[in-house]
């Protein structure tokens, strides 16, 4: 396995401008790709959004035939405010006024039908005018729309049309009405306005990330040549992964949120990497050249000390980080395994960019760091600055045996019983709400408060119920009188508020049933859901809306997760097992990252599902946590937790194969790998942090709580829990039945 790494290193060497200069075209080509796009269309504009589905599924059954079935095209509706419509004084200037746009939406190619109270018979003050106008009388609705079925770039540009004409109608209202406005809404609005979101987000979070986590490395490495080479390979990471994103998108629908989610997690890593090779490279150079005697910076390619430096470093850094990118990649392919579209999109385009950021640290990085050479263990420019001497001499990377690290663990191994307890204390304190934990399938109420289709949606089911679709819609496949007859039962359901008209869709039958809450998503409306399910009817039924598509969701992760844990369970203990020839410390390393998970998925419920620190962090609750977060928890926060284990493991099982004891091994392991750890750690929580401080709810969920997912496990656990219950282990750590030791002998994945 050595071997592989070792012409990996010496290629690389050999050739480091070439691997730049093939970086560069493809970060170019990549960045080119995703935002001109192919025939004018873009990463962004490949997106969409919504509830996520579960093919197969009642709620998705339903869903596709109110669809498929329905004879009209997308819309996109005006709300006017500020004004009675049925006032009589000024009904017929108002309607006068609306005459001509209504002409002009007409004339748009593409525009079906434009509706509002006033072209129907009795005007504003009939009945049939009811659900377009404001329930507090001071508003009306202009509904446009579209042809069903029509091309795509026809689609695009009448409804790019259609909201600018009624943009501007308000202020022609104004001239009959003084302050009237006007919300124009719709789905495509609505997408649009979460995939704009998503991509201010995007730029929001690495604006704030990368100067930071340079910052972060310039204190690790003591100088910015160093702390460069890191930054560079996450540069590359974010273009290669956005690459692939647009690649993806071809094949896969993209969810928004996808874009956000897997880079930030591409951008944490490729910088993780980065630092540990750039650390064990700046290691490994320092053992070969003696710096004291002031040894000459030599750029020459005959600088042997410098290839064979990076050389070793790809043997031991270069192995560490490929294993622990396949352990990441495998609790991320855990996703693959569920039917939820939008898990298995997550779950492709989270090893597409992890293998990205594997390929940046291990080709890019090197190639730089082939390029400086002797250089990177100088001492840079910022070593001259006044101050900043001695706090670089503190937290700049050394070669030391003993320092913090080794005595933060000889403290632990002298009370290790006592650091166990208090850890998992601690841990089962932070765990507690998980025990109350709602899961929710939001759409709109990812948007900001106060963003422009937030606000439209809400003065819809504030002032137009009438026009809001019901929380529990029922499709049947039977005759109108049969349903109709049918239906009328489902009043006596309890919590039933009341049931529409049945309605005719195409072959099908609908039927409205308006639970008794003003949650559609909330427990009441999920009571009602199961409670309909469970009523029987003479023809097939199918049961959907927000309450129903949650419980098919949920419902889908509990019946894939077994398989899903079960194969990533059984690859990580083999993988660790191969690397470390026990049983005992793989098993270790599962219940120990599965209570690290636990306690960072309770705080995710204490903040953002109790609504703690909502002020803070700038956000609504909506009175739980969205159902594809927690499966991207587990699986991503499993993966970076394996990726610090594997960073600590590396270096312990280094020593014990050369003849250390167990507890000198832990404590010495951990010196040389505490300070990359903590470093990396820190990175990667400025990271998720910067996506913390976008607007989409979902993206705040999942940033802060990887970030905290990644704190608890670089303190509590790693530097803490590990050192504990490997001294209380003692030797019993590297045991295995002799069966396995035979199978280890031969398969082993050693430096």
């Amino acid at each position: 396995m050595s071997g592989v790494f070792d012409t990996l290193g010496r290629l690389v060497a050999r050739a480091p401008r070439r691997t730049i200069a093939v970086w560069a075209v493809f970060t170019a080509v990549c960045f080119a790709l995703a935002f001109q796009g192919v025939g004018g269309q873009t990463l962004f504009e490949r997106l969409s959004s919504g509830a996520p589905a579960v093919p197969g599924s009642q709620s998705a059954t339903a869903d596709e035939i109110l669809t498929d079935e329905s004879l009209a095209g997308p819309t996109l509706t005006l709300a006017v405010q500020g004004v009675a419509p049925a006032d009589t004084e000024i009904t017929e200037e108002l309607g006068a006024v609306l005459a001509e746009p209504r002409t002009e939406l007409l004339g748009i190619p593409g525009v079906a039908a434009v509706i509002d109270p006033f072209v129907l018979p009795g005007g504003p003050a009939s009945p049939a005018a009811t659900p377009l106008v404001a329930a507090d009388g001071d508003g009306f609705l202009v509904v446009v729309e579209l042809e069903r079925d029509l091309d795509d770039a026809v689609e695009s540009d009448a409804l790019a049309a259609v909201e600018d004409r009624l943009d501007r109608i308000p202020a022609e209202l104004s001239q009959v009405a003084p302050g009237v406005s006007g919300q124009v809404g719709g789905t495509t609005l609505i997408i649009q306005a979460i995939t704009d979101q998503v991509e201010h987000d995007l730029a929001t979070g690495e604006a704030i990330a990368l100067p930071i986590a340079l910052l972060v490395m310039v204190m690790v490495f003591g100088g910015f040549l160093a702390a460069s080479m890191p930054m560079a390979g996450a540069l590359a990471s974010i273009a290669g992964g956005i690459g692939a994103l647009f690649a993806l998108s071809h094949w896969l629908d993209m969810d928004a949120s996808v874009v956000n989610v897997v880079t930030l997690l591409g951008l944490g890593l490729s910088i993780d990497y980065g630092l540990l090779i750039v650390s064990r490279f700046r290691e490994e150079l320092h053992t070969l050249v003696d710096v004291d005697q002031g040894a000459a910076v030599r750029k020459r390619r005959g600088d042997g000390a410098v290839e064979t430096a990076l050389r070793r470093t790809m043997q031991t850094a270069g192995r560490t980080v490929a294993f622990s990118a396949l352990i990441v990649a495998i609790s991320v392919s855990g996703l693959i395994v569920f039917e939820p579209s939008i898990l298995r999109a997550f779950g492709v385009a989270g090893v597409a960019v992890i293998l990205v950021a594997l390929a940046t640290a291990m080709t890019l990085v090197p190639a730089l760091l082939r390029l400086a050479g002797r250089r990177l263990i100088q001492p840079g420019l910022v070593h001259r600055i006044p101050g900043l001497r001695a706090i670089l001499a503190r937290t700049g990377d050394v070669v030391a045996e003993e320092g913090v690290f080794s005595r933060l663990a000889a403290r632990v191994q002298r009370r290790p019983w006592t650091v166990l307890g208090a850890c998992l204390l601690v841990l089962g304190v932070l765990a507690i709400p998980l025990a109350h934990i709602e899961l929710r399938n939001s759409t709109i109420e990812l948007l900001p408060a106060g963003s422009d289709q937030r606000d439209y949606v809400q003065t819809i089911g504030e002032q137009y119920p009438a026009s809001e679709s019901p929380a529990v819609i029922v499709v049947a496949e039977g005759s109108i009188e049969e349903v109709a007859e049918w239906s009328a039962g489902l009043a006596e359901v309890p919590d039933v508020l009341s049931v529409d008209q049945v309605a005719p869709v195409g072959p099908y039958v609908v039927v409205g049933v308006r639970p008794d809450t003003a949650d559609p998503g909330g427990a009441v409306a999920r009571e009602v859901v199961l409670a309909v399910r469970d009523v029987e009817a003479p023809f097939p039924t199918w049961v959907t809306g927000q309450a129903a598509n949650q419980i098919d969701f949920t419902q889908a992760l509990v019946d894939r997760a077994p398989w899903a844990i079960g194969i990533v369970v059984l690859a990580t203990f083999v993988l660790l097992f191969l690397m470390t020839g026990s049983v005992v410390i793989p098993v270790k390393a599962l219940l120990t990252n599965a209570i690290s998970l636990c306690a960072s998925l309770g705080v995710l419920v204490w903040v953002f599902q109790d609504g703690n620190l909502s002020g803070v962090l700038r956000f609504v609750s909506t009175g739980g946590i969205e159902t594809y977060v927690v499966a991207l928890i587990i699986a991503f926060g499993f993966g970076l937790a394996m990726d610090y284990e594997v960073f600590l493991l590396s270096r312990i099982k280094e020593l014990h194969d050369a003849g250390y004891s167990n507890d000198d091994s832990v404590r010495l392991g951990l010196q040389r790998s505490g300070r990359i750890i903590t470093s990396a750690a820190l990175i990667i929580i400025v990271v998720f942090t910067g996506f913390v401080f976008g607007e989409l709810l979902v993206i705040k969920e999942v940033g802060f709580s990887l970030a905290v997912a990644v704190l608890i496990d670089a303190t509590l656990v790693r530097m803490l829990l590990v050192p504990a219950t490997m001294t209380l282990l003692g030797r019993h750590n590297w045991w295995a039945p002799r069966p396995l030791r035979r199978v280890y002998r031969r398969f082993a994945i050693t430096h």
